[in-house]
């Protein structure tokens, strides 16, 4: 089904087809959501997909949104508003030898920001319809096949089965996504916890940290707060392996909160109860010919450290610009340009499955042998500095690079503001001294007249650097 290349016509430049829309995004997630507004923003025509009737209700299990998540959001004009939707969480504490220190980051948002998910989908649905996204509710995936210029993709709606041509296919649409289905990708992977409870409630005493987690015995525990009066509480018992559809009720996730922190807090109200499972899982090829997949449709993992949502937003950020790029007709290699969103994104999918996955397994520990060296290992990380601060960079993606040339910019004091706030066009930033006229490389997949230029605040600052709209840094050169 992967087809690639777009051949040109007889006059050298490429046809345009006749779509119903430039891009087709499956799942209107906060993935989905961020990158249709990313693509309608820039100009695109977007049509976005979800098979959840308008206005239902997302409880999910997604509440954590980490520092390059939130510098993502700032280049979006959406940070501020988040950031009042929330508590800030500074340290995490990791079983009882272990501070993370999130005030240090070099960040305008060294923290952790503990809000529900639908608070982030509300503020993307808004941008998303603001910048003329054409939402399709209560349709749902069907099928799709794709040539060398479009997909097509069959979908059913309230008015009933009907196709959709367009330019380019995203699949954001989870963990059973229709899309990878479609496509006939494997998921491979296994489940690394099973019979986990989550409660959203309210607690009559307040915990003595405010994220901390832990395990004692067969049970761990941790708890989280909204900002608003609500706390998320997840919980694991080892006694008490039960299916997904068994029923689970506020006394078992008390009694597991008691055993694993040694108190229930007083909880009550509780708004949701759930009990789930979490895979680990990767899909081999993020790209098939016209069709991407991002977020929990290309990889899903454990819920430790909360990386799920903020990798998908940031697959997402990703492709959104490439995207562009490409329907624009700006990239100088359209294909090589689409591939890179598999050579950038799957190794940081890759890596969020194995620190994920650490963390739960030293988590469920079970033999005395096995608990041993886990506090061995969290006191002996603790000591080294460098250490932990590359586990911090890494877990709140201010660490990630995608090589020594593509690597995240820092929020830039510039003559002009701050970089930021300039990235909030969704243009490429090209930074030189005062008195210069840097020039773009060939290779830039920009239209000089596009990219925005900026100047140094400190005058003696006299290299130049491009900044790509993702908010990582590009190269001036091509590579040799």
């Amino acid at each position: 089904m992967s087809t690639t290349g777009t051949p040109n016509d007889s006059t050298g430049h490429t046809p345009t087809p006749e779509t119903d829309t430039d891009v087709l995004v499956i799942g209107a997630g906060p993935t989905g959501l961020l990158l249709a507004g990313d693509l309608a923003a820039a100009g695109h025509r977007v049509t976005l997909v979800e098979r959840r009737p308008k206005g239902l209700s997302n409880l999910t299990r997604a509440f954590s949104v980490h520092a390059r998540t939130m510098e993502l959001f700032d280049a979006r004009g959406l940070a501020d508003e988040l950031v009042t939707t929330g508590s800030h969480i500074t340290t995490l504490r990791v079983f009882s030898g272990l501070d993370l220190d999130l005030s240090r980051l070099p960040t305008r948002f060294p923290f952790l920001l503990t809000t529900p998910q639908y608070e982030v989908e509300r503020l993307l649905e808004r941008r998303a319809h603001a910048t003329g996204v054409d939402f399709r509710h209560d349709t749902e995936l069907h099928g799709l096949r794709q040539d060398a210029h479009t997909v097509t993709a069959d979908v059913t709606g309230p008015d009933g089965p009907t196709t959709l041509r367009a330019r380019y296919l995203v699949g954001a649409d989870g963990v059973r996504s229709a899309v990878r289905g479609a496509l006939g990708l494997p998921f491979p992977g296994a489940s690394v916890i099973r019979s986990m409870v989550l409660a959203d409630v309210r607690l009559t005493e307040e915990p003595g940290r405010l994220l901390t987690v832990t395990a004692a015995g067969d049970a761990l525990a941790f708890i989280a707060p909204f900002g608003d009066g609500w706390y998320r509480i997840m919980g694991w018992d080892r006694r008490r392996q039960l299916p997904d559809s068994a029923p689970v009720d506020l006394e078992e996730v008390r009694d597991i909160t008691r055993r694993a922190l040694g108190s229930d807090f007083g909880m009550h109200d509780a708004r949701w109860v759930s009990r789930f499972h979490s895979d680990e899982r990767q899909v081999p090829a993020y790209r098939s010919g016209r069709v991407f997949l991002a977020g929990d449709a290309a990889h899903v993992h454990s819920p430790a450290g909360g990386q799920g949502m903020n990798t998908g937003l940031q697959d997402a950020a990703n492709l959104s610009w490439k995207l562009t790029a490409v329907l624009r007709g700006e990239a100088p290699d359209p294909e090589a340009l689409l591939d890179s969103y598999q050579t950038e994104r799957h190794p940081i999918g890759a890596l969020a499955l194995r620190s994920s996955g650490t963390l739960i397994r030293l988590a469920i520990a079970h033999t005395p042998l096995q608990r041993a060296a886990r506090t061995a290992a969290t006191r002996l990380l603790g000591a080294i500095r460098p250490a932990v601060d590359r586990v911090v960079g890494q877990i709140s993606g201010i660490g990630i690079s995608y090589g020594s040339d593509t690597r995240r910019a820092p929020d830039l004091e510039l003559r002009e503001g701050r970089l930021y706030e300039l990235l909030r066009q969704g243009e490429f930033v090209l930074i030189g001294p005062e008195g210069t006229t840097p020039t773009l490389p060939h290779t830039a997949p920009v239209a000089p007249h596009r990219a925005i230029r900026a100047t140094w605040a400190a005058p003696t600052r006299r290299d130049t650097l491009l900044v790509r709209p993702d908010g990582y840094t590009a190269p001036l050169q091509a590579h040799r």
